[in-house]
């Protein structure tokens, strides 16, 4: 049996998208227990424990999804660069992976802090590249291919950044949850710790809404390739 490059990548593109959207879906419900102050603390923290393990599959799929996009832009002919590139690519992408596999796993640990805060790093560089990428290519400067029915792939990567930002965003959310357990933990019953948790949580679930929205954009564009 020969392998069709072109459909194995589309399949793991697939399925990144897959644990993209499902994953934030179960962290925004998870979410609710959290902060509720009914629930023992314990159960609170179990629920929150719930909520890094499905992350940590959302986070995976954004990650997969750079690299996994490139390589199939240069089958369609959006994307020039291949060969060593696309190694390079590689490679970056499944450092960046790893940076964020690892920073989940020493969670609990300054280490994991450490590790979170480079993966954020990452983000900051990341993000203002591919906007400014994309916007280029959009008007026609490059260095995505700008003819006609091709632009579809800058405006994919367009709005992948701002998901990213978003995501930036979330993951600061789930940070501070990390610090005000830790504060509950030390303290005891704290209203202001409390009300610092339900005031993040609730910015962060209108964000969610317009996370969905874009997920739901940049597979709807993957998928027609409306321009």
């Amino acid at each position: 049996m020969v392998l069709n490059e072109l459909g194995m990548l589309r399949w793991v593109h697939i399925l990144a998208m897959v644990y993209w959207l499902g994953g934030e879906w179960g962290v925004f419900q998870t979410s609710y227990n959290v902060v509720n102050r009914k629930l023992p603390m314990e159960e609170r923290r179990r629920h929150m424990e719930t909520a890094y393990r499905i992350d940590i599959l959302a986070r995976s799929g954004i990650i997969l999804l750079l690299p996994l996009g490139l390589h199939m832009g240069t089958f369609w002919g959006v994307q020039p660069y291949d060969g060593n590139w696309l190694v390079l690519f590689w490679v970056l992408g499944l450092a960046w992976l790893g940076l964020c596999w690892s920073a989940f796993i020493f969670r609990r640990s300054e280490m994991g802090i450490t590790l979170t805060k480079i993966d954020e790093k990452v983000r900051f560089v990341l993000i203002p590249l591919l906007f400014v990428c994309a916007l280029s290519s959009l008007l026609g400067h490059g260095p995505f291919a700008g003819g006609e029915h091709q632009l579809w792939f800058s405006a994919k990567v367009l709005i992948y950044s701002l998901m990213l930002v978003i995501g930036l965003k979330l993951r600061f959310v789930m940070r501070e949850w990390q610090e005000m357990f830790r504060r509950l933990a030390v303290e005891g019953n704290n209203p202001e710790v409390e009300a610092t948790l339900e005031r993040s949580i609730s910015v962060a679930r209108l964000l969610a809404y317009v996370y969905w929205i874009g997920i739901g954009t940049v597979a709807f564009i993957a998928a027609v390739k409306p321009f």
